[in-house]
């Protein structure tokens, strides 16, 4: 005899028995993980100067630098994109005190930034160039994989194979055998990033430390997880 209830499962978000239709319905979650293929690595500049025009000047020529740096390392001319820039008079506030001389110097700014395109093994390298060659502002990094819809499946599929094992136990516990799956739905996924360990501090090192030591320290990519939650309905039998 099949009894009618819910019940909540190791693993598993909820199970409910219907004795009425004779069907078991589970919702389990479950993570898929791989290795980040793919970075975006996020490079930019920002200066001072005593004149507008000055500001002008030192920012094309360090816009100028960059681009050619990245694109010597093999990046190419549609991976590079712009997000931002701009020139303009520095406000009266600044964070730390500057002597008259510098406030003269620091007078006008400009920044200018770029998203880059690269492979996660690429990523350190396409950093390095950019720093070395006047990208004082850079360092972020947003990790993927190249495939997140075959992550999705693989999560997705993890997760009802997993609620067709709860099931299994549960009908087996009403003396019942489980029949075929009626009827499943999968919500959105969710993406994680997992870092590695160190790795702030390698980036750190690699704005900080002399381009020696830019060129040579490595960047490890993180973990990559993609989440799936399946709704499943069982017959039994």
């Amino acid at each position: 005899m099949v009894c009618g209830g819910a019940a909540r499962f190791a693993g598993a978000q909820q199970i409910q028995v219907s004795g009425a239709n004779r069907t078991i319905a589970v919702t389990a979650t479950e993570d898929a993980g791989r290795r980040a293929d793919t970075a975006v690595v996020h490079v930019g500049y920002q200066l001072y100067g005593g004149t507008s025009e000055q500001v002008s000047v030192a920012a094309g020529s360090a816009s100028t630098a960059i681009v050619k740096a990245l694109l010597a390392q093999g990046v190419a001319k549609d991976a590079i994109e712009s997000e931002s820039q701009g020139t303009g008079p520095v406000q009266d506030f600044q964070p730390t005190p500057l002597s008259a001389e510098e406030k003269m110097q620091h007078r006008f700014q400009a920044q200018q930034s770029w998203a880059v395109r690269c492979s996660a093994d690429e990523a350190a390298r396409v950093l390095a160039a950019a720093v070395d060659a006047g990208a004082n502002q850079s360092g972020a990094i947003e990790w993927s994989v190249a495939d997140e819809a075959s992550l999705s499946a693989e999560a997705a599929g993890k997760a009802l194979k997993h609620a067709q094992s709860i099931a299994t136990q549960m009908a087996s516990g009403l003396g019942a055998k489980l029949g075929p799956l009626v009827y499943a739905s999968n919500e959105a996924p969710q993406l994680r990033v997992l870092p590695m360990n160190g790795r702030g501090v390698g980036l750190a090192a690699m704005m900080d430390g002399p381009p020696t030591m830019r060129k040579t320290l490595s960047l490890g990519a993180p973990m990559v997880h993609r989440s799936a939650t399946v709704a499943a309905v069982f017959s039994l039998e």
